[in-house]
């Protein structure tokens, strides 16, 4: 359920250290909605970023160091690359209020547990999540208040987190619009590594693939590119400095499920070779099935 304007805050102040898509659409909703924060502050790595934000209007207080922007802040989100976490963090922690509640929206879930976790001081708590929305657009003006509306957010608790910390995060994500699923962290990785990580692999091969060609049939690809190729393109375009530090950061899970998908992806070439039309039919329902399956549940 989304609240409406004027609810009570969940938290007091809530530091977002990123404001890429993601941030700024968190930003947003608080200024939108009300009920997440009486007071957003932002942090951003670029002067030309921070300036934007305070152009858009969109945080209540912009700071360019990252210590004196978590300072007294009972909620901080990661919302940079996951690459940058153990960095930030290293320059952070020492400045985090007692009993503030660390969290994230990462794609990866146990190298945040990694990066986070041992620098966390006593007495906070990390409650790491994932919220399963986003377009291929990134910074401060990509942003939107509905992105997480009627998406998952996955929270991923470790075993001994603060039962009421968890509760804040999940309620966090609810009054952003999200529905909320609970999955351990290293399970987490292994869903997104086939639902997200791997399709964003093959996004990127298929249009380097497309790129490589001679030029005068590159043109043509271009040219005629039919919805199949262009989806493979609005996916391509996602920035590359995130999808390269989330390939790194769930290396072993993207890597067990690329090579199950090659296996697959043989065996309906040796079908198509030898001319096996039940095995080509068979994989073709199969997909029509999921799709049928993603439209019902109203994630297509």
């Amino acid at each position: 359920m989304v609240d409406s304007p004027g609810a009570e805050p969940l938290f007091d102040r809530v530091c977002l250290l990123g404001v890429g898509l993601i941030g700024s659409s968190i930003a947003r909703i608080a200024k939108q909605r009300g009920g997440l924060a009486r007071t957003v502050v932002a942090h951003a790595k670029t002067p030309a970023t921070l300036a934007r934000v305070r152009e858009l209007g969109i945080a209540d207080i912009v700071e360019e160091d990252a210590a004196k922007a978590v300072e007294g802040a009972d909620c901080v989100i990661f919302c940079v690359p996951v690459g940058a976490y153990a960095e930030v963090m290293a320059t952070v922690a020492p400045h985090l209020k007692p009993g503030a509640i660390v969290t994230d929206v990462g794609s990866t879930k146990m190298s945040v547990i990694r990066d986070l976790g041992p620098l966390m001081p006593p007495g906070c708590h990390l409650v790491p999540a994932h919220p399963m929305a986003g377009t291929e657009y990134s910074g401060p003006d990509a942003g939107f208040a509905e992105l997480f509306d009627g998406r998952y957010t996955i929270v991923t608790p470790m075993p001994g987190s603060d039962p009421a910390a968890v509760e804040k995060v999940r309620e966090f994500w609810r009054r952003c619009g999200a529905m909320i699923e609970t999955l351990d962290p290293a399970t987490h990785d292994k869903v997104v590594a086939i639902v997200s990580h791997l399709p964003h692999l093959l996004a990127f091969t298929i249009v380097s693939t497309a790129d490589d060609l001679a030029e005068e049939t590159k043109e043509a690809v271009l040219k005629f590119a039919a919805s199949g190729f262009r989806d493979f393109t609005r996916i391509a375009a996602s920035d590359p400095t995130m999808w390269r530090d989330v390939f790194l950061n769930n290396r072993e899970a993207l890597l067990e499920m690329l090579a199950r998908f090659t296996e697959d992806a043989q065996a309906l070439g040796r079908a198509v070779r030898w001319g096996q039309a039940e095995f080509i039919e068979d994989r073709i329902r199969r997909g029509r099935k999921i799709r049928k399956g993603l439209i019902d549940r109203k994630q297509a």
